[in-house]
């Protein structure tokens, strides 16, 4: 090979290997960053976070991760933790949390993404005393909202003025009830296997644009409502004084450069930093960002977070060492 040739080969893969740096970085380099500070967690906390990992059967399962700062995030295991035996026997957007009396919920979609985008009708709902043992439920959205094309990324919230859980959702209908589109809706649930009242629009945008994914928390004596602008593939904020609503739009909030969705918000122990992780969607990273005052979000830098796995929309819970410790014995 000629020396010009050899010359040029070298000269393409070199620019080949700055592509590959450069073009993630776009991700997080949009100018100057003012990364936020990452806050120390308490010692006796962990996180651990449920999610899935794509769109084949065997990826649209339930798996485990465990963080000890709640930045840097490993895998449990290689296999999932749960496979669903009802509905689809595939599910989607695991969320995971804490009942009043100590159990362990995980409400998830209830999808088989080759049967199509429209083939999830239901949430699939899994009950644990330990994290270890499971008890599978499954609840159908079809007979209580008939127009239902589409129902997903299901979360629940106490609700202390009614004694019963809210379970919200994205939902798409077909009109026929009096609203197409994609919004939040909302049902009540004393026991997380079952509905117990009709379900009801819980937040439209004004905008007219479909709202996905919601993550309430609430701080103080306000209901944050973070969701997917599923138009613009960014994540907006509403807020009410009430759980029920009415939500009223407050901001866009995600910082990055890219589509996003899959949003979650958890507290840092023993701080009071909140993280919110969010699913890089088209580009298969997951980033995140900070805030204190959940208004104001700063990115948290790509060299103190990571994922060394490949998650998809999921949640984080803070659990405590020692039970992070008996998931790793169970099933690491």
């Amino acid at each position: 090979m000629s020396k010009a040739k050899k010359a040029a080969v070298i000269t393409a893969a070199v620019l080949v290997v700055l592509a590959a740096i450069i073009v993630p970085l776009s991700l997080y380099f949009t100018g100057i960053i003012d990364y936020a500070e990452p806050a120390r967690s308490d010692e006796d906390s962990a996180y651990l976070m449920a999610y899935f990992t794509g769109n084949e059967p065997e990826q649209e399962r339930v798996f485990f991760a465990l963080s000890c700062d709640g930045y840097n995030f490993s895998p449990l295991s290689n296999e999932p933790v749960l496979q669903s035996k009802l509905g689809t026997g595939s599910v989607r957007d695991p969320y995971l949390f804490t009942m009043q009396d100590g159990t362990y919920c995980i409400i998830a979609t209830d999808m088989r993404s080759e049967l199509g985008w429209s083939s999830n009708h239901a949430f699939t709902v899994w009950k644990s005393p330990d994290l270890i043992n499971w008890t599978e439920y499954n609840i159908d959205i079809s007979p209580l909202i008939p127009d239902t094309v589409r129902a997903w990324a299901p979360q629940a919230i106490w609700d202390e003025e009614a004694g019963k859980y809210m379970v919200y959702w994205a939902n798409c209908t077909d009109g026929e009830g009096g609203w197409s589109g994609t919004v939040m809706w909302r049902a009540y649930s004393e026991d997380m296997q079952s509905l117990c009242s009709k379900p009801e629009i819980l937040y439209a945008p004004s905008s007219g644009k479909d709202a996905i994914d919601g993550d309430i928390v609430k701080q103080g004596d306000t209901y944050y409502l973070y969701y997917k602008d599923e138009n613009e593939a960014k994540i907006c904020l509403a807020a009410s004084s009430s759980l029920t609503g009415p939500y009223e739009y407050v901001k866009q909030v995600s910082l990055y450069n890219t589509n996003v969705e899959g949003n979650c918000i958890y507290n840092i122990a023993g701080t009071n930093e909140w993280v919110m992780l969010l699913d890089c969607y088209s580009s298969g990273k997951f980033v995140a960002q900070q805030t204190s005052d959940m208004l104001t979000f700063k990115r948290v830098a790509p060299y103190d977070c990571s994922f060394d796995f490949s998650p998809r929309h999921g949640s984080v819970m803070r659990i405590s060492r020692d039970t992070a410790n008996k998931l790793k014995e169970a099933f690491a």
